[in-house]
Order: structure tokens, then C-alpha cells, then sequence
């Protein structure tokens, strides 16, 4: 059967004559530290061209501890969300069926095959609380490499830190700066893959163009985790289209760095992707926020079935806008997209020079624009000129993202909450504005439907518009 799981790990890189420092200090008041050793062997798969590892993804077979089955690892933030499956009586270097589904968008159409095979000599040192629940494993693991074809691969020992289910990040920074004091390094590699198999990436030059490269190819990187976990029944909706606003927003503020028409086809195929996607969303941020409406009203003044009629036709409508969705993942128009993007990924269509000098220029410019649309817009009643600052305010939030190493941090630190702070108001004023719309139209239908009521729609109404107001108050008086 198969499970899902989130993993948080760091690793470092360390010489083969590290000497693991003593772990005691990070073990929890009444806590414990065991030990363990055991033998791993993980035959990796991925396509000729790399398609999942260029995606931090990872398809692998392991046997050799309890851990034994097929594994598919898939980015998730500063975690990863590790999808599994038993052995089972699969044919030879035959990934699973239930795998293969849910990889059709990251492969790109390419046949995944056996690329190499890890043998680990791992020792585990686990952390555990008063409970005997795992805090953390820390792993010491001595590896080699065989590559498809019999050749021999390099060799290498890492530690690598993993949360158990009471772990924390505070735990991970502290055992972080143990390992370092005894001489550990953060690991240059995401995976044990892609050190093994030494992917050399060809990093341009100049600074600049490759904070540009990097924060875009971040961005796909979510969007093609989005895809995996969309096929496996999951909800990765919010985070794909925050990762598909960045990658919208660096091409137009930054649009005079690449060439037109790639860029405007790019744009456009991304903004169609999002409104389907926005379209799963919407209903989802309605529901939550009606239902949330609906507990602080009194008893009383709930009249009718105003709470399953809210949430029935939002959940249906919802789950019409996924289907559509769910289906365009298999058309010719998104698998041209994703063939877009790893084309991009492969190089970027850039006309002319990329400075750090003119990426921070371009970065002030658009917050300098996002300043002055919500001034003007603050300044009159037009809820429209409110939305256009807050997207604007976004676009500048995150060039002030991509540009944060070449200023000073504090400055950027600044900038990015403040802009931050614009567009959670203005997000709070949008948000009114549509709830609103949505209400007067359910309350109007009621209000003609047998044993329904306008009445609490209304009561619902109203309070919207106070909340878009009240949005509108605070936005004026940011110090802008």
C-alpha cells in the first residue's frame, strides 16, 4: 500500500577521516541516544536527460533496513514529501505503475531507466525524547557509487540529520552548528544522486544572470512538484501559483532583460496555467472564510441552511474547476508549457548584458511603482485601482526577493516586509470585495428559493463590505 510522508533533513559533507563530534548535548532533558548500523542498497532511475534530478526529484528502490521499497522524492519547501511503496513483485528495473502516473508531467514524455546504484554503510544515531518518540536521526554514511554500465562512480561520506515526528527546526540549527564546529560542510548537492552522479550545470558568469537563472529555475521546480502531487490526489494548489506569480512577476519586472517574444508566449501560457488553478483556489479561500463568517454570527441570525448552502456550492463548483484542471495536465497546451520552462531552465532567452548593477536598479524601479499605485489608489474609491496596487506590491515584493545578495540586508529586509505589508492589506480589501459579490448573488437566490433566506446572506454582505473598508482605512494609513 502505498504512504506519504514529509522529510526534513540537512546534510553536510565531510572528509572520510571525520570524526563525529559527541551528540549528548542534543539530546532532550530525560532523553535518549541509540545506535545503529545497517547496510542500504538504492538503485536510482531517472531519464536520460535528467528531467527529474534537474527538479530535485528522485525515483529510487532500496532494500537493506526497514526503509525497504520504492521511494519517489519530491520538493516541498524546505522539506521534501517522499511518496512510497513496497517492493512488491514489480518486473526488473520496472518503476511502479502507481509511480509512473504520477510522474508524467515531470519526465517530459521521456522512459525512466536505472541510472546508478548507491551502496551505504550507514550508522544512525538516534535521538529520542522522554517518551521514546524520535527527535531526529542522525545519519553517518560512508558511500559508493556503480553507475549504469559497470563503471565505477565516485566515493564519499556525508552526515545527514533528519527530523523525527517531535523534531523541530531549532533542533536542526543546533545540530548544524556541532557538526560545523567539528568541520562538517552544508552539502553542495541537494541528493545523493546528484553528487553521484556529478552533474556538472553550466552556471553563467557574471553574478547577476545567475541569481536570475537560479531564482527561476526555483520557481519551476515548484510548479513541476505542484504537477506530482496534483496527480496524486494532493493540494498543491496555493504554493504552485505563488511559485507561478514569481516566475510571472520577474518577467515583467525585469521583461527588458530578455527577448520579447519568448517572454510575452511565456507569460501568457503561465497566466493561463494560473487561472485554472486560481480558479480551484478562490473556492477554497471562499469556503474557509465564509465558514469562519458563519461560527461568529449568533445562533439566531443563521436563518435557513445558509451554511450547506455555501459550502455545497462552492465545494461543487471547486471540484468542477479541479476536474477541468486535473485534465489539461495531460493536454498538448500544458505539456508545451513545461517544455517551455525546461527550456528556459536550459538557458535563458536573454537580449543583451545582466548586471547586479541593473537588477537592483529594475528591482527599486518596480518598488517604486508599487509605492506610487497604492498612494494614488489609497487616495480615491475605485476598487480596481486597489487591486492593480496589490499586484503591484507583489511584483515588487519579490524582484526585492531575488535581488536580496546584492544589497544590504537590512535595506532588503526592509523593503520586502514592507511591501509584504502592502499587500496583505490590499489582499484583505480584494478578498472583501469578491466574498461581497459572491454573497449578494446567494443572498438574492435565496431569497426566491423555498425554504431558504436572504437574510443572513445579507448579515454576511454587510459585514464584507465593513471588512473591505476597513482594508481600504488601514491602507491609507501605512506610511507609504
Amino acid at each position: 500500500m502505498e504512504s506519504i510522508e514529509t522529510e526534513r533533513e540537512d546534510k553536510f559533507d565531510v572528509e572520510a577521516d571525520f570524526e563525529l563530534p559527541t551528540l549528548t548535548s542534543l539530546v532532550p532533558v530525560d532523553g535518549a541516544l541509540s545506535h545503529s548500523e545497517t547496510n542500504l542498497i538504492s538503485e536510482y532511475f531517472d531519464t536520460a536527460g535528467h528531467d527529474l534530478l534537474r527538479r530535485g526529484i528522485t525515483v529510487r528502490r532500496r532494500t537493506g533496513d526497514s526503509d525497504n521499497g520504492w521511494h519517489a522524492k519530491v520538493p516541498a519547501e524546505k522539506a521534501r514529501t517522499e511518496i512510497r511503496l513496497p517492493l512488491g513483485s514489480v518486473v526488473e528495473n520496472a518503476v511502479p505503475e502507481e509511480l509512473t502516473d504520477v510522474l508524467r508531467g515531470a519526465v517530459m514524455g521521456g522512459e525512466l531507466l536505472a541510472v546508478a546504484t548507491l551502496t551505504t554503510r550507514r550508522t544512525v544515531h538516534t535521538v529520542s525524547d522522554v517518551h521514546g518518540v524520535v527527535v531526529a536521526e542522525i545519519a553517518d554514511d560512508e558511500v559508493s557509487v556503480l553507475l549504469v554500465g559497470g563503471a565505477t562512480g565516485p566515493r564519499w561520506r556525508e552526515v545527514e540529520v533528519e527530523l523525527g515526528p517531535v523534531g523541530s527546526e531549532s533542533f536542526l540549527k543546533k545540530a548544524g552548528k556541532v557538526l560545523r564546529a567539528a568541520g562538517a560542510r552544508p552539502s553542495a548537492h541537494p541528493s545523493k544522486l546528484d553528487r553521484a552522479l556529478s552533474v556538472v550545470r553550466e552556471l553563467p558568469a557574471d553574478t547577476g544572470l545567475r541569481l536570475l537563472a537560479d531564482y527561476l529555475d526555483e520557481q519551476v521546480q515548484a510548479i513541476v512538484a505542484g504537477d506530482v502531487y496534483l496527480r496524486r490526489g494532493l493540494d498543491p494548489i496555493h504554493s504552485t501559483r505563488v511559485a507561478i506569480r514569481r516566475y510571472r512577476s520577474t518577467l515583467r519586472v525585469f521583461g527588458s532583460l530578455f527577448e520579447d517574444e519568448p517572454a510575452a508566449h511565456l507569460e501568457a501560457e503561465l497566466s493561463w496555467y494560473a487561472s485554472l488553478l486560481g480558479e480551484v483556489r478562490d473556492r477554497q479561500v471562499q469556503r474557509a472564510r465564509f465558514a469562519a463568517a458563519l461560527r461568529e454570527l449568533p445562533p439566531e441570525l443563521v436563518l435557513g441552511p445558509v451554511a450547506s448552502r455555501i459550502e455545497n456550492d462552492l465545494l461543487a463548483e471547486q471540484l468542477r474547476y479541479r476536474e477541468v484542471a486535473m485534465a489539461e495536465l495531460d493536454g498538448d497546451r500544458y505539456r508545451a508549457l513545461l517544455t517551455t520552462l525546461s527550456g528556459w531552465s536550459r538557458g535563458l532567452p536573454i537580449d543583451g548584458e545582466v548586471s547586479d548593477g541593473l537588477l537592483v536598479k529594475l528591482a527599486r524601479k518596480a518598488g517604486k511603482k508599487a509605492v506610487d499605485r497604492a498612494k494614488s489608489a489609497v487616495r480615491g474609491t475605485d476598487d480596481e485601482a486597489l487591486h492593480r496596487a496589490r499586484k503591484a506590491s507583489k511584483r515588487a515584493r519579490y524582484a526585492a526577493e531575488l535581488v536580496a545578495p546584492l544589497v544590504d540586508k537590512k535595506v532588503s529586509k526592509a523593503n520586502i516586509k514592507r511591501f509584504k505589508t502592502i499587500q496583505e492589506v490590499l489582499g484583505e480589501h480584494q478578498d472583501a470585495v469578491i466574498a461581497a459579490e459572491i454573497l449578494r448573488t446567494m443572498g438574492a437566490r435565496a431569497g426566491t428559493t423555498p425554504g431558504e433566506n436572504g437574510f443572513t446572506f445579507g448579515l454576511l454582505f454587510e459585514r464584507e463590505r465593513r471588512a473591505a473598508e476597513s482594508a481600504r482605512e488601514e491602507a491609507s494609513a501605512l506610511e507609504l
